[in-house]
């Protein structure tokens, strides 16, 4: 099993958050501080990103799902509340077909059914194209930026450099690779579990189609929509993010 960094603050039930791509453990911090007075919140670097840079990278999400799950498993943490954001959210998708019973309620954020993406920003293949030609710096200083409306003048946008400055272009590439390969829109009307989905209206990577199929084919399931938000709700409009979690989880 890998070895993957987990930051595991708070006491009470266990909040598990699952980041994107080029994210980090660290992308967390601000729901960390707020959502740690009330959960366990547990906060893996998966493979090859951010805290974990040096484990080496997948390129599947279901073996994504699979390392995290190990991890908790490790960790004995058998029952938690579960959240993933853009990439993340398709690795939790994953985490609930192979142990949805462990998944008290799921929370899909900024995310989609199926990998390769209709109306992103780019299309996935373009990304690795671009990632080859331009190397793993002009990435990082070029995509972030498109998940904030305020782009890189964004006041949390420091929270993506420092994600993104030990990342490999094996890493990025493996990630874009799993992404576009998986599938998840099959499974969505066996997920089980009470599930909250939460999007910025101005996502230009995942559109409101992306969202609505999830709402419309996950059976019980809700849409909050963020006003004025892109990519990144949690680090744009931080505290009405983390009340509209906290509120779901306790209701």
């Amino acid at each position: 099993m890998q070895e993957i960094y987990i930051d595991d603050i708070g006491e009470g039930f266990p909040l598990v958050l699952v980041h994107g791509f080029l994210g980090s453990s660290e992308m967390w911090t601000l729901q960390k501080e707020f959502l740690s007075k009330h959960f366990r919140v547990i906060s893996p670097a998966l493979p090859g990103f951010g805290e974990s840079y040096k484990v080496k990278s997948q390129d599947n999400i279901n073996i994504m799902a699979q390392t995290v799950l190990k991890n908790l498993n490790e960790k004995n943490i058998e029952k938690f509340n579960l959240l993933g954001h853009s990439m993340g959210g398709m690795i939790v998708q994953e985490m609930a077909k192979i142990s949805g019973d462990k998944i008290n309620k799921l929370i899909c954020y900024a995310t989609g059914s199926i990998g390769d993406i209709p109306g992103r920003f780019e299309t996935l293949d373009e990304s690795r194209k671009r990632l080859k030609k331009d190397g793993i710096k002009e990435t990082v200083k070029r995509v972030p930026k498109k998940w904030f409306v305020d782009g890189n003048k964004a006041k949390y946008y420091y929270l993506c450099e420092n994600a993104a400055k030990n990342i490999t272009e094996e890493t990025a590439d493996n990630a874009l690779k799993a992404m576009k390969n998986w599938r998840g829109y099959e499974n969505l009307k066996n997920i089980n579990n009470e599930t909250l989905i939460i999007w910025g209206d101005k996502d230009v990577s995942y559109n409101f189609e992306q969202v609505d199929t999830l709402n419309k084919k996950i059976p019980n399931s809700e849409l909050v929509i963020i006003k004025s938000c892109s990519h990144n709700v949690h680090l744009e409009k931080p505290e009405e993010f983390n009340r509209i979690v906290l509120n779901y989880l306790n209701k």
